[in-house]
């Protein structure tokens, strides 16, 4: 299989399983000030276009899962989103971590994050950006953009309260604290807490298993929950009913069908 060419992410495929793992340790796998964001918008279209992956899995290495921003890079405006213009910061943005904020979003298949470390910033927005999140007794998050007179310029204020709800997204983001990951995950990010000896093999065990599942009707679901959030209730239907019909029509169905009643 012919796999993209990345920087700053290690990709290996395993059982049709995707594993990303950002490779920065000597920047804590900040996004901005390395080839992160690209990496990440390459990967997403390969798989996209790739029907041979049914799944993801993202993690970091050495101790972080991602700071986020470089804040060194801020410190000096370096780069296309810290320095020149607010025009052409403004344009950083749009052309740069906000591509990658899509890139995710739209990303076909389950993504699933193991985070190994701290997630800050816009870390903690990229898991929010996940489908699924585990984490170990070393994970830590939190929406950090106001210590630095920041906001979540990738979207995170349209991620986070989508997953911890309004209320509580609106207490990260006011504070900039730092949670836990016992509290991470009564908040609703993590789904689980693993070793972390154990955490990868976790996450690519549950990713594994989706990617055992008819590839087609994995990817049109992820496609209805997201669009679910959006359309109304008889425009969700209708599309419900269109996607449906491919299903029932399709040779994995019939497969499905033929080996449900071969087990029975």
């Amino acid at each position: 299989m012919k796999t993209p060419k990345l920087i700053d992410i290690n990709l290996s495929v395993e059982n049709d399983v995707a594993i990303a793992t950002l490779d920065r340790d000597d920047v804590r796998n900040a996004l901005t000030g390395t080839a992160m964001i690209e990496d990440i918008i390459s990967l997403c279209n390969w798989i996209n276009s790739n029907h041979e992956i049914g799944a993801m899995v993202i993690t970091g290495s050495g101790k972080a899962f991602s700071a986020g921003g470089n804040i060194k890079d801020m410190r000096d405006r370096k780069g296309d989103i810290f320095g020149g213009t607010p025009i052409s910061q403004q344009d950083g943005y749009r052309r740069g971590i906000q591509l990658m904020s899509q890139a995710l979003y739209k990303l076909e298949v389950p993504l699933i994050a193991a985070v190994n470390g701290p997630a800050v910033g816009a870390g903690l927005d990229v898991i929010c950006m996940c489908d699924i999140r585990f984490g170990c007794q070393y994970s830590s998050v939190g929406e950090t953009f106001v210590n630095l007179g920041l906001i979540p310029g990738d979207g995170g204020a349209w991620f986070l309260p989508r997953i911890v709800g309004y209320q509580r997204a609106a207490e990260m983001t006011f504070s900039g604290r730092i949670l836990s990951a016992d509290e991470a995950k009564e908040a609703g990010i993590f789904l689980e807490l693993v070793p972390a000896e154990s955490l990868l093999n976790r996450a690519v065990e549950l990713a594994e298993s989706y990617a055992n599942k008819p590839r087609e009707a994995i990817r049109m679901s992820k496609r209805l929950l997201r669009a679910g959030q959006r359309l109304e209730l008889s425009d969700f239907l209708d599309l419900c009913a269109s996607q449906q019909a491919l299903c029932q029509t399709s040779p994995q169905h019939n497969e499905a069908v033929e080996n449900f009643f071969k087990k029975s």
